[in-house]
């Protein structure tokens, strides 16, 4: 392929590639389904010589096995938000190395959330991919290295990032109580649940791909990419620059607003009407 046609694909995972399922379904043991089509219409990008570049909230150790339900070989995947970019070996079938980690000091943000939020679960993934929490986050897109520590434990460590599970609230109570902390010198975006990711200060999906963009020398316009949460905006906004951006048809208006284009719903194949879109001569 002329290097002048690459594109890069940049896909959330939950709610845009995975549709909602039951864990354990096949060879995925962190929930969710990859509709058949589309797993075809991504390899076929793939296989065209295309970057692909799963880009997801989720844990590496949650992130690869998706990669390889995929049965593709990227060369680079976005994890925790682009505070880890994996890059694979190509010595290795299977293996990925970090390439970059950003992490930082969560104490001040924490210390700020806990009086706001006395019964949320804390939880830490520490840069080198272990992870703690002060009471159990619901599993499936976490690390599998995990230990049960006190909130103070929690202080003074070195985070990729951090996460904030407050069931007892309401998702609007809760996002008027993060609105209200002010937090500063650290990135956020929150979930559709009660569910707060915390990263280092201009850390985005975005950001780390933009670093992948210039290293490998894609066009800007030549960007796709895809997703349907908050921690989906500023990859949505990056891509939508000169490229082309998709929010999914469930996501909130915010998100909608974000991209340049809105596609059907996770659950009527939005994903692969997109794609079928960007790439007619591939995808027939």
């Amino acid at each position: 392929m002329d290097v002048t046609d690459r594109h890069i694909v940049a896909l959330d995972l939950d709610g845009t590639v995975l549709r909602h399922g039951s864990a354990g379904v096949g060879d995925n043991p962190f929930g969710g389904v990859i509709d058949d089509d589309l797993g075809d219409a991504i390899r076929t990008i793939h296989n065209a010589g295309h970057e692909v570049i799963v880009s997801t909230g989720r844990s590496t150790d949650a992130t690869i096995p998706i990669v390889e339900e995929l049965r593709i070989r990227p060369d680079w995947v976005i994890a925790a938000n682009g505070a880890v970019t994996l890059k694979r070996d190509p010595l290795a079938t299977r293996s990925y190395r970090r390439k970059h980690v950003e992490a930082f000091d969560p104490t001040d943000a924490l210390l700020k959330i806990r009086p706001l939020l006395t019964t949320a679960h804390f939880s830490v993934e520490l840069a080198d991919g272990n992870f703690l929490y002060t009471k159990p986050i619901p599993a499936g897109t976490l690390p599998a290295k995990q230990e049960k520590v006190d909130f103070e434990d929690l202080l003074g460590v070195q985070a990729a990032r951090v996460i904030v599970f407050s069931p007892d609230h309401h998702v609007e109570e809760f996002l008027s109580a993060v609105e209200s902390l002010g937090l500063t010198h650290v990135s956020y975006s929150v979930g559709r649940t009660a569910w707060l990711d915390i990263a280092p200060h201009g850390v985005t999906k975005a950001s780390a791909l933009e670093v992948v963009r210039a290293k490998i020398g894609v066009n800007p316009a030549n960007v796709f990419a895809a997703g349907d949460g908050r921690n989906d905006l500023e990859m949505l906004r990056w891509a939508g620059r000169v490229g082309m951006s998709v929010a999914m048809g469930q996501a909130v208006e915010e998100v909608q607003e974000a991209a340049t284009h809105v596609t059907a719903s996770v659950e009527e194949s939005g994903l692969l009407l997109a794609l079928r879109k960007r790439f007619p001569e591939l995808l027939k």
